[in-house]
């Protein structure tokens, strides 16, 4: 007589404390991200107000990622010789408080000053959170988590940019600055309450000093072109999203009403996107995806910054297909790039990878604002160069990201990274 045995239940994909992980990082990217990109589209309100030129608020958006490298590459000897929850809490309190600098700014250089602060410390959140992720979960698996951490991209476009720019429009361009203080204070208290310390990273450690670790991440052979390939990533976004707002309104015929809607119907797609991201990277390739999203944005790159005066439904419609096309690459290049640094040297990597990154973007920023200028009745001309300078260093990237790609695969031919057990931290993540 024949048996059968009980078939086990699949094992789910990520363990209840991996699921709050996940999600409380990417509550926390909301913020961090919503507080950068919120610059852009105040903008076409910022200029007349505080009476400065497309150059000046070109640098009110680039001193944040300046000031973002500075202290990325002050915490990189640092940033594996301490458990990553305590530096994530440390480095939040002080964006926080940059943010709220930000909402009582009444003159051009006081806000300056406080962007400054603010990137001082909000750009190596995004460091610390990146390094966290690639201690918990497997190469296997980032594309999905890296997927669901960029959905805060799309939350912030469609919750926060838009109540963000509703808030502007009836009590000023502070009030978001204000939202963001506040409705970031939520995701510190649950992250100093629950989140269990992350320290697997501590045994592993040699170097005697901070700079002793810096000096040797930074002259790793292996790590140098992940770092070349993140400057020419971080120039797309950069050159063209400071100005989107202002082109928007004064080239493409759009009311600051309008905006609101931008924002919020094309980040609502993200929340497709994001997700849909991860998983083709971890089903069919993540250099795959990042071609295939790289080619379609180039593609909604070249149209989209020739257009003229544009029925709004035609502008969202292009909107939505380059939010595809980004939140491929986004997704993709993060996972393949956070493959790269030995775990002794994730955070180091981490921070050092993100001031790269805030330094040409903050490059590129300034860059823009000087391509860029004011013609008859505030229309910007010249945006269209700006667009033949993104295409080229995204055809570029995609060179770059093929040897990168290459590297992961060798080096996960050989040897795996072990991660910090997830079934050690579900176990000790107790919530009374």
């Amino acid at each position: 007589m024949n048996s059968t045995k009980p078939t086990k239940a699949p094992k789910p994909s990520f363990t209840g404390y991996e699921v709050f992980v996940i999600a409380i990082l990417a509550f926390l990217q909301f913020t961090v991200i919503l507080d950068f990109m919120v610059m852009s589209p105040l903008g076409a309100m910022l200029m007349p107000q505080l009476k400065i030129s497309p150059s000046q608020f070109g640098w009110a958006v680039s001193v944040y990622a300046f000031s973002a490298c500075v202290s990325g590459m002050l915490a990189a000897g640092f940033a594996d010789k301490f458990d990553r929850k305590k530096l994530l809490i440390f480095f939040y309190i002080g964006f926080l408080i940059g943010t709220a600098l930000c909402a009582i700014a009444n003159t051009y250089h006081f806000l300056l000053a406080a962007r400054i602060v603010t990137g001082l410390f909000g750009g190596v959140i995004g460091s610390v959170g990146m390094a966290i992720i690639t201690d918990l979960f497997t190469i296997e698996r980032r594309g999905r988590v890296m997927g669901f951490v960029q959905m805060a991209f799309g939350v912030s476009q469609v919750l926060g940019l838009p109540i963000g720019l509703v808030l502007a429009n009836h009590f000023g361009w502070h009030a978001p600055f204000w939202m963001i203080a506040g409705v970031g204070l939520i995701p510190g208290i649950i992250i100093a309450l629950y989140m269990k310390p992350v320290t697997a990273h501590l045994k592993l450690q040699h170097d005697r000093n901070p700079f002793e670790h810096l000096g040797k991440t930074v002259a790793n052979p292996n790590y140098l072109l992940a770092f070349l390939t993140t400057t020419l990533l971080a120039t797309g976004g950069f050159m063209l999203m400071p100005f989107g707002s202002a082109f928007s309104i004064h080239n493409l015929g759009l009311t600051q009403e309008d905006l609101p809607v931008l924002y919020g119907v094309s980040g609502l797609f993200s929340f497709v996107f994001g997700p849909l991201a991860g998983f083709l990277s971890d089903k069919v390739g993540k250099y795959k995806v990042f071609v295939t999203g790289t080619v379609l944005t180039m593609i909604v790159v070249a149209i989209y910054t020739n257009l003229g005066v544009t029925p709004l439904a035609t502008v969202i419609a292009i909107n939505v297909m380059m939010f595809a096309g980004i939140m491929a690459r986004m997704v993709s290049s993060t996972a393949l790039i956070s493959a790269i640094p030995q775990p002794n040297d994730r955070g180091a990597f981490m921070s050092i990878n993100s001031s790269v990154q805030q330094l040409s973007g903050g490059l590129a920023a300034a860059l823009a604002g000087m391509v860029i200028s004011e013609g008859p009745g505030g229309k910007l001309q010249h945006y269209s160069t700006l667009g033949i300078i993104v295409m080229a260093s995204m055809t570029g990237c995609m060179i770059m990201m093929y040897f990168i790609n290459k590297q992961v695969g060798h080096k996960f031919g050989k040897q795996a990274i072990a991660p910090q057990p997830a079934k050690e931290m579900e176990e000790a993540f107790l919530i009374e």
